[in-house]
């Protein structure tokens, strides 16, 4: 397996000299992979695809548009960060659905993987839309199709934080309402992954009273945007952006009460407000009954989750180093973070070591479980770390 990496900047059109791509290996290449993740603005000139492309006509390309852009242990934004990955023994496939709204996520998911070959497959990267679907039926269509020991990562792709236009790389022109999925195959491809957050509730639990997967009407039977802006005060002029400052925290009645983690439940970003009937909309399920919970930024736990997230990715690999890792990062953490947010990246290499390539993106969801042997689930506001080598 070997992994190069390019940037970009905003008016540079992307060229690959020779000496960047990868040598030839004495043995066939069996799959090449291209990761491609962008500024929206940036994915939407079709002539920076076209140039990737020609680069790499036998490569699948995917990705999307970000809320910034990790290469190495660096965050930029209003970049191109191509990632070229060519595996000595494993093969790569990919299929693509189109999505025009949240109720399509569950068969969406089941589509992409009925797509895939069957055999031999060992793991699944999936970039969605950032926008039109809900990430938790999403997941759930995706694991309902596969076989217990084949896991999925991945993540939501992002419009920084303007919420107006997300895009997805199918190894075609990227576009909205599109959800790639990638499948690597074979016995020698190794791939961990963890998942942790580092955000701290406040406030009471409210029971949610009312919702419709993921748009949330009630808690406690009053309006949920309503109540919602009363916490925020003078932060509720920038809705729906300065949610992401403030997200929530989602338990089952069983969870009430305790810290989102591995048996916690999960954490979930708004999407977009509707002030006619006073709902909010998430990237993920918001099921009646559960119990929802304020959350605020903590800078140290923030970056300790990010670090957590790498550990978990080591764990499993018995010691032997990564040899790509894919980050994948809520923008709501880039957010809190601002100047430092190259910290919880320079965490995770603390953690996986100079030999690792870092590349990844921050997202409107990321898609896996909090660990190895844990249920797959749509995070928000988590830093989300998949590891992968040849053996």
């Amino acid at each position: 397996m070997q992994v190069s990496q390019s940037i970009f900047l905003d008016g540079q059109s992307p060229h690959f000299p020779l000496s960047s791509q990868p040598q030839q290996t004495q043995q066939p290449r069996a799959g090449r992979l291209v990761l491609f993740f962008g500024s929206s603005s940036l994915l939407s000139n079709p002539a920076n695809f076209h140039a990737v492309r020609q680069a790499f006509p036998d490569a699948v390309i995917a990705g999307c548009s970000t809320a910034g852009e990790i290469h190495g242990t660096t965050v930029s934004d209003d970049t191109m960060v191509v990632t070229v990955i060519d595996f000595e023994q494993t093969p790569v496939h990919f299929a693509r659905v189109s999505i025009l709204e949240a109720a399509q996520s569950f068969s969406s998911g089941q589509a992409l993987i009925e797509s895939l070959p069957a055999k031999d497959l060992a793991h699944v990267l999936v970039f969605s839309d950032g926008l039109k679907v809900n990430g938790t039926e999403l997941t759930r269509g995706l694991k309902a199709q596969l076989p217990a020991h084949v896991e999925v990562t991945g993540g939501l792709s992002a419009d920084g934080a303007d919420f107006k236009k997300t895009l997805v790389c199918a190894n075609d022109v990227p576009a909205e309402g599109q959800i790639v999925a990638i499948g690597l195959y074979g016995p020698h491809i190794e791939v961990s992954y963890g998942s942790l957050g580092g955000w701290d509730s406040f406030g009471p639990d409210r029971q949610i009273t009312r919702s419709a997967g993921n748009v949330l009407y009630d808690l406690d039977g009053k309006p949920a945007l309503e109540l919602y802006k009363n916490y925020l005060g003078e932060h509720a002029a920038g809705l729906p952006a300065t949610a992401l400052l403030f997200p929530l925290s989602l338990r089952n009645a069983w969870q009430q009460g305790a810290e989102p983690g591995a048996n916690g439940g999960v954490v979930r970003t708004i999407l977009g407000v509707n002030e006619a009937d006073q709902s909010m909309t998430f990237a993920g399920d918001m099921p009646e009954g559960a119990y929802a919970r304020l959350m605020k930024a903590n800078f140290e736990r923030l970056i300790d989750g990010a670090c957590g997230a790498a550990k978990i990715c080591v764990h499993p690999m018995q010691n032997e180093a990564a040899e790509l890792a894919l980050l994948i990062s809520c923008v709501g953490r880039k957010l809190v973070l601002k100047q430092r947010v190259e910290e919880e990246v320079e965490a995770v290499r603390e953690v996986l070591g100079q030999g690792t390539m870092l590349a990844g993106f921050y997202s409107y969801g990321e898609i896996s479980p909090h660990m190895p042997g844990g249920p797959c689930e749509l995070h928000n506001q988590t830093m989300t770390i998949t590891t992968f080598r040849e053996a």
